[in-house]
């Protein structure tokens, strides 16, 4: 059958990208950032007999303060996801770029459920415990995310590329490491690989700032 005339009642055959919604996620990922940054400082004033250096963030997600640090791992969740939506919506390459959304998804599924776990920190080993799977799986997907986002994100400038590249190196020679260091400088690594994921989702709200910043220049233009 030949597709329906458009009409006033339906939608319009073309679809935009849309500013608000932009500005919006990138807000929201802003946000996640903020939010666990902040909650990990209060966590490691407020959690008794806890060293930053030797004991891990996981550490601060176990025992009577645990909602602390949990409600920072749901903002960054939340902003990962907020990221999948926006590389969808401003799709930016071909196949990679789309493995890329889906290894934003997948992280910040993985974080919630580290937060939503809370097998960490406490010796847990009753039942299935996966918090282990789910770190590994986290740093494969952080990998994924960073060298399959680089291709499509230099359409927007080169500078991307090599951020997203340069913290996928950084990120998958450092993060196996983790689990050889010894136990007195775990707590300021972990921390460290923390800023590493930062720089992705800080990067990718700075490029999307850009786009919705250019699609409003050219609309005035139009004007």
């Amino acid at each position: 059958m030949p597709p329906a005339a458009e009409t006033s009642r339906q939608l319009p055959a073309e679809t935009a990208e849309q500013p608000a919604l932009i500005h919006a996620l990138v807000l929201l990922a802003i946000f996640g950032c903020v939010a666990l940054a902040v909650s990990i400082v209060i966590a490691d004033f407020v959690v008794p007999d806890h060293d930053w250096i030797a004991d891990t963030i996981s550490d601060l997600g176990a025992g009577r303060y645990e909602f602390i640090v949990d409600i920072g791992l749901y903002a960054f969740s939340a902003a990962l996801i907020g990221l999948a939506v926006l590389a969808a919506h401003v799709h930016l390459g071909a196949w990679d770029w789309s493995v890329g959304i889906i290894a934003l998804i997948v992280f910040g599924l993985l974080v919630f459920l580290i937060g939503a776990r809370n097998e960490y920190g406490d010796n847990d080993n009753e039942g299935w415990v996966i918090h282990t799977y789910l770190v590994y799986a986290l740093g494969a997907a952080m990998t994924v995310a960073c060298f399959s986002l680089a291709r499509g994100s230099a359409r927007v400038s080169p500078v991307y590329r090599t951020v997203f590249i340069a913290a996928g190196i950084v990120w998958s020679a450092s993060a196996p490491l983790f689990f050889f260091l010894p136990t007195d400088i775990d707590g300021i690594y972990e921390r460290f690989l923390g800023a590493v994921s930062f720089v992705l989702v800080l990067t990718l709200a700075h490029l999307f700032y850009q786009r919705a910043k250019q699609l409003k220049a050219n609309r005035c233009s139009r004007m």
